[in-house]
């Protein structure tokens, strides 16, 4: 598939598309498997900007450190840190995490770093998706955005491993897979025209199955409100086993969340997975409605290069935001009204696991939750089976 196959012009090579390889992921092979599938290790990025982190980011490195150390309890974790960050950051976590200089702009590893893909080979490679830090100059969150950019290929460098670059603009949080053929998503955030103008469905569809081997794709119209990301999936809805998702649930029909889960829901129980399978739906609490305090919004040093952060504004808590890690979940803690509950459910969903809360609400601070700072590597080992691209259709 070419460029002018799959996406706008905006997709020509580019600076980062040397050392590329010239395939696509599909052509060799190759797709994206579950993070409910075994892992190799995770990675983290290292927060310090001031403009976007209270108080110097301290408060949120403690909370970074604490998923850290959470989820390298299951597996083996990896934390990007600037060079002036290196030695504040080996200070606080523990001994047994891997500590790599890797030059960012923020710290949302699931966004700016590689999206892992494996075959049955075995093999494993990244796919390096093209960033505007969520929307560019029509909604972006920070400017510039260049070094994170660069962090996909420097990651994949760091580990030795080949890459492939995509044509469109695509973070990983907009995209949840089964690992078997099917991807969720949202059309508010994944059809954004701040992202790839013009772009459709179809042509989406096309670039997913060329580069995370998926045949069928669950559309969902928004995602949780003001959510600064608009709307990616992992903070609505994932996958947490073959034809099971978890949903973010109110029944507060005055919040503006309810029209939105409500619409997904119905979405969802008609829907069927790439097998032709009906889902089985899990419904997380939402907590709050939570907003940030004057107090914490003192906290944050505006420069104007940076989505400015104000007392009063609505934070996007969710409690789909977790980490599933080899044996265990990593899930936020938001809400002294709903974290038991939310932690109750969870574990019964997921028996086969640890559930475990880690506290999050400085990570919410600023802008997102604890999957969106992690990014799983896979297993390569693990036995798989190859998805047929056959199979499946939109829906």
């Amino acid at each position: 598939m070419s460029c002018t196959d799959s996406a706008t012009a905006s997709c020509a090579p580019d600076e980062l598309s040397a050392g590329a390889l010239p395939t696509t992921p599909a052509a060799d092979g190759c797709w994206m498997p579950a993070e409910f599938e075994p892992h190799e290790r995770c990675w983290l990025l290292w927060p310090e900007r001031p403009d976007n982190w209270r108080e110097a980011a301290r408060p949120a490195q403690a909370a970074f450190a604490a998923v850290a150390a959470a989820i390298a309890r299951f597996e083996p974790v990896s934390v990007g840190v600037s060079a002036p960050q290196e030695a504040a950051a080996r200070a606080l976590l523990p001994a047994h995490v891997t500590v790599h200089v890797l030059a960012h702009d923020d710290c949302w590893m699931r966004d700016v770093g590689p999206t892992y893909v494996v075959s049955e080979a075995p093999r494993l490679r990244g796919v390096h998706w093209r960033f505007n830090a969520w929307g560019g100059r029509e909604g972006g969150l920070y400017h510039p955005w260049d070094r994170d950019a660069r962090v996909a290929r420097e990651v994949l460098a760091l580990e030795g491993r080949a890459r492939y670059r995509a044509p469109v603009v695509l973070e990983g949080g907009a995209v949840h897979v089964d690992g078997q053929g099917t991807a969720l998503l949202t059309e508010e955030c994944v059809l954004n025209p701040n992202r790839n103008p013009g772009m459709t469905r179809a042509r989406m569809e096309a670039v997913l199955r060329e580069y995370l081997g998926v045949s069928r794709c669950i559309w969902l119209a928004r995602g949780v409100y003001n959510d600064e990301t608009d709307g990616h999936i992992d903070n609505l809805a994932c996958f947490i086993g073959p034809a099971r998702v978890c949903l973010l649930w109110t029944d507060d029909r005055a919040d503006p969340q309810y029209e939105r889960s409500r619409a997904a829901w119905e979405h969802l129980r008609t829907a069927r997975d790439a097998l032709g399978r009906a889902l089985e739906i899990v419904k997380l609490p939402m907590p709050g409605p939570l907003y940030m305090s004057a107090l914490e919004a003192r906290g944050i040093a505006p420069s104007g290069a940076c989505k400015p952060r104000r007392a009063g504004e609505r934070l996007a808590g969710s409690y789909i935001n977790f980490y599933c890690a080899n044996g265990g979940i990593v899930m936020p803690l938001l809400d002294p009204r709903t974290d038991a509950e939310a932690l109750t459910i969870l574990r019964r969903a997921c028996p086969d696991r640890e559930v475990i809360g880690v506290p999050a609400r400085e990570i919410l601070l600023g802008g997102g939750g604890i999957h969106c700072i992690t990014q799983q590597v896979p297993d390569p080992h693990a036995p798989r089976v190859r998805p047929d691209l056959a199979a499946g259709r939109t829906q």
